[in-house]
């Protein structure tokens, strides 16, 4: 429901405005709010009970479409009622993203998270071609408002399913007397710095969001641009970018344990985010143009499975939640800045043109990922602890501990 809304949101804007600065508005408040609200959610999610906190994000989010919904019905549909409903939703997001990645080693075996973020990737990926076909239906035949109703539908349906989940509140007693927010924050802080691997991580995953802006947010307006305003165009590049990410899915998740050096596998699907961006700004053919969504869709598992299975298995439970609020915020913050330098270029410039300089950029950070894989390689080979039980929950060694050699 969640993913119909906004990809009706951003066509509606696509096709109203035509504009890159209103793209870049609609991103800023999208996901601006999530990286500020991540910095306090990932202590939230080591705190209190991650089960919770996603259903309670998730019912606030409901609320806010429904009163979008409520407004659009009695006229009010200026941009800047969008973009407080955009800016709510970030925030529920930034909520509930760290909780999400906390809670699946909780339940899940330590030596099956590979294949089941695969799975749950899968999953996302489908509804990724559910959802635009879903909202072009709806915003075709009864408009956008139809949109929203769903939304608040499939969000009563997803909290009710997960309502019935036993999880329990993470068990922090070992770490001796509480501590307050902002030393809890810190610990998070220190925590991630200290571990060289996660140290390159997170810096390469902000510039690999960063560089791939153009691709992920300015496509719509190069198909609207190029090759004509239907929203068929545009649902079929979402359905070519989901088919893509759930065949990859399945790759990752059938083939696991063949993935041994994953910091390689990160670095390999960021050589292809290149080379699949610089395709994307040579395309002069929609069919071709939408061949290269696909192996860009197909990148997408192979670049965020492997790098969130790291954090989960290196990081111990109870740092988990903080972990994954610090990976939520570099996500959250480099995707409008990137948006907020590149996209007003696109009222200037074709975007063919930014995709071609964006891709060749990306494909050179992806060869020095290469590099640096191997560099790195030996922080993440060796075995965690649990990585042969079925348990979930085990512990994991110290994460980023060197061998001994």
């Amino acid at each position: 429901g969640s993913s119909v809304v906004q990809y009706a949101i951003f066509w509606h804007l696509t096709l109203e405005s035509r504009s890159g600065s209103v793209m870049t508005l609609a991103i800023l408040f999208g996901f601006l709010p999530q990286a500020i609200i991540s910095i306090f959610a990932g202590v939230w999610a080591d705190r209190l009970n991650r089960k919770l906190l996603i259903m309670g994000s998730d019912a606030v989010i409901a609320l806010t479409t429904l009163g979008l919904a409520v407004s659009f019905l009695s006229g009010i549909t200026d941009l800047w009622i969008v973009c407080l409903a955009l800016t709510i939703r970030s925030v529920g997001a930034g909520i509930q993203t760290p909780a999400v990645s906390a809670m699946i080693p909780q339940i899940a075996p330590p030596r099956q998270l590979l294949r089941v973020n695969g799975i749950v990737g899968s999953v996302q990926a489908a509804m990724s071609i559910a959802a635009p076909a879903i909202a072009a239906a709806l915003y075709a035949s009864w408009g956008l408002q139809a949109t929203f109703f769903l939304d608040v539908i499939t969000a009563v349906i997803g909290i009710a399913l997960l309502s019935r989940i036993p999880l329990a509140k993470i068990d922090r007693s070992a770490e001796g007397e509480p501590v307050g927010y902002l030393a809890d924050l810190r610990d998070g802080l220190t925590y991630l710095w200290r571990v060289p691997v996660f140290r390159w991580l997170l810096g390469y995953l902000a510039l690999i969001m960063f560089l791939v802006v153009p691709p992920s947010f300015l496509t719509p307006l190069m198909v609207v641009r190029t090759f004509g305003d239907d929203v068929w165009r545009l649902t079929a590049m979402e359905i070519s970018f989901g088919a893509g990410m759930v065949l990859a899915g399945v790759i990752v998740a059938t083939w696991a344990a063949r993935f041994e050096n994953r910091l390689r596998l990160i670095a390999l699907a960021a050589v292809a985010f290149g080379v699949v961006t610089v395709g994307l700004g040579l395309s002069t053919v929609f069919w071709v143009f939408l061949a290269f969504m696909f192996l860009c869709g197909l990148a997408v598992p192979f670049f965020n499975t492997p790098m969130f299975t790291i954090f989960q298995e290196r990081a111990e439970p109870e740092m988990q939640g903080r972990v994954f609020g610090v990976v939520s915020i570099v996500t959250a913050v480099t995707m409008p800045v990137g948006m907020g330098l590149i996209g007003p270029l696109a009222d200037h410039v074709s975007v063919e043109l930014l995709l071609v300089i964006t891709g060749a950029i990306t494909l050179v950070a992806g060869l020095w990922g290469l590099r640096a894989s191997e560099r790195l390689r030996s922080q993440v080979s060796a075995p965690v602890a649990g990585a042969e039980s079925d348990t979930p929950g085990a512990p994991p060694t110290t994460p980023g501990a060197p061998p001994t050699r």
